[in-house]
């Protein structure tokens, strides 16, 4: 029999999922699920069936509930509201009673995308203003979670990284994507600011908190604020290829048709709380982003 501790992770098919696996399977035993079984650790559970995400919960018995899925298309989820809801609040909270069932801690991924943008920064204590469905059923999952379950952990990610072109359906890809096509302009929106996320920084400092135990709240974000079009020209920087590669800024407007919902001007976390602790492990987006090409973009264009 193995003494380590076991963690049931929910939704892991994606970015995050993948981040949490390499960080974590040496030191816990994981079962992970998701509906798209994309790779040979994982096993199939759709968890907005109740009842089977309960049941297959209960039978692995974790020390731990991990629940990262969710629908994080902001159009899909303006147009399709009641699988927004369905997924990203009415799941979550089954996956807080299955927890307090078991008596054991729950870790549910919330968004920088809570705010309304009408500060420049906000810090784990600002109050949120969601925008739209997507933003308001995260919020609903966050506030479901930290209102009824003692032990849990509720970490607000900012533009997540990560797992590379399979996976990565987010900011860095879609670039890549456009570079890897022969794109020699990338259009950039130079008015939205955020912070950048990288998956196994966060996944680290997850587990960071988890042997603190230090429930509540977080901003778990990159170091030093930026906006889309810092990050593309670095990103293009970073390929050697600024010299072939025109990065030109655009407002949303250019955009309006394809990315519909709003969004908030700023999305720019500070993890404060983390630091404040001393258990802020969270590296400055820039060398995330060199680590993140040099690990997963090998060969890449």
């Amino acid at each position: 029999m193995s003494d380590k501790k076991k963690i049931y992770i929910a939704g892991a098919g994606g970015m995050l999922g993948e981040a949490f696996q390499k960080v974590l399977s040496d030191q816990f035993v994981l079962k992970c699920t998701d509906k798209d079984v994309n790779v040979d650790w994982l096993t199939f559970l759709d968890f907005r069936d109740a009842a089977a995400y309960r049941k297959d919960v209960m039978d692995f018995a974790p020390d731990y509930l991990f629940h990262l899925g969710a629908h994080t298309s902001l159009e899909y989820c303006e147009e399709n509201y009641e699988d927004c809801y369905q997924t990203n609040t009415l799941a979550v909270e089954n996956a807080a009673h299955i927890a307090n069932d078991l008596g054991i801690p729950i870790l549910y991924i919330s968004t920088a995308g809570i705010f309304d943008g009408a500060q420049e920064t906000y810090d784990d204590w600002d109050t949120p203003n969601p925008l739209g469905h997507y933003a308001r059923s995260k919020y609903m999952g966050e506030r479901f979670i930290a209102e009824n379950c003692r032990q849990h952990l509720v970490c607000r990610a900012g533009w997540m990284m990560g797992a590379g072109p399979s996976k990565d359906k987010k900011f860095i890809q879609k670039l890549m994507a456009q570079l890897k096509a022969g794109k020699t302009e990338l259009f950039v929106v130079d008015d939205k600011l955020g912070t950048p996320t990288y998956t196994h920084d966060f996944a680290r400092n997850v587990k960071l908190l988890l042997e603190h135990r230090h429930w509540g709240i977080y901003n778990m974000v990159c170091g030093g604020v930026t906006g889309r079009l810092e990050v593309a020209q670095h990103l293009v920087e970073l390929l050697g290829l600024a010299a072939d590669i025109q990065v030109t800024p655009v407002g949303s407007d250019y955009f309006a048709k394809e990315y519909f919902a709003a969004r908030p001007p700023s999305e720019r976390l500070i993890a404060q709380k983390l630091t404040m602790r001393g258990l802020n492990v969270m590296r400055d987006w820039r060398v995330c982003l060199k680590e993140y090409l040099d690990e997963y973009y090998q060969g890449y264009l």
